[in-house]
């Protein structure tokens, strides 16, 4: 059974298809078991096969629609976790609605803790990358509405002084280019954001890490930029959970 899901999940991973092969590899299993599992998930209608490409059939999308929630949030839980591991560093989902910043998932373990929140994370956006990853994908309307709201103070003594600064320093981020910030949060803390955009949605995925690691915190973004491509397409259908 979780060998046939590994494989629903990997199909549901390419909406052009994808050959037998790639998924067994992508699955780690042997081609033969690969074959068998997907010959059966298509006579189940879990799949549909066309010209040596696998899709999604119609019994998975009823199942997927019938538990959409459930399987986005997953979608999202399991790739942090993946890019957890594969990075060695905690991994955070954040998406930007309703005019507030949303932490959604955050993925550590106990040798590479997430930080703690010790001031108010939606208020204090400015200060780290999380946030200001978010208000760089904004409009200036809805950049100058958030910090109406939430006026810069500073957290560290390393956080940006005051309200014309972090305009100045968000209309310099290109366009989806991580983010970085050192110690504007916390002390002792460096973090990334890589942004995603899903139509009129903002959101970021992030990495922190201590900050005698801070050597790694580029290649981290590089690594996690490149993972969050692979999988743009379900995490994108994922953002509204």
């Amino acid at each position: 059974m979780q060998r046939a899901m590994r494989l629903l999940e990997s199909v549901a991973g390419h909406e052009c298809g994808a050959p037998a092969k790639q998924l067994a590899r992508e699955t780690g299993l042997a081609l033969p078991t690969a074959y068998h599992l997907l010959r059966t998930l298509v006579h189940e209608g879990y799949l549909r096969r066309d010209k040596g490409l696998f899709f999604l059939g119609d019994a998975a999308e009823r199942l997927a629609s019938s538990g959409a929630p459930q399987k986005r949030r997953s979608t999202v839980v399991a790739a942090l976790a993946r890019w957890r591991d594969a990075i060695r560093a905690p991994v955070y989902y954040a998406v930007y609605r309703e005019g507030e910043i949303d932490l959604v998932c955050v993925s550590d373990t106990p040798g590479n803790p997430a930080v703690q929140e010790w001031a108010d994370f939606r208020a204090t956006g400015h200060a780290h990358a999380i946030g200001q990853c978010l208000l760089s994908q904004l409009d200036e309307a809805a950049r100058r509405d958030h910090l109406d709201r939430y006026p810069v103070q500073p957290v560290t003594p390393y956080t940006v002084r005051d309200g014309h600064s972090l305009l100045r320093r968000l209309e310099r981020t290109r366009r989806m280019e991580p983010v970085f910030a050192r110690q504007e949060y916390a002390l002792g803390t460096v973090c990334a954001a890589v942004p995603i955009t899903a139509g009129a949605t903002a959101a970021t995925i992030a990495v922190s890490l201590p900050v005698h690691q801070v050597h790694r915190l580029h290649p981290a973004a590089q690594q996690l930029q490149a993972e969050v491509g692979r999988l743009l397409g379900p995490l994108a259908l994922s953002i509204s959970i």
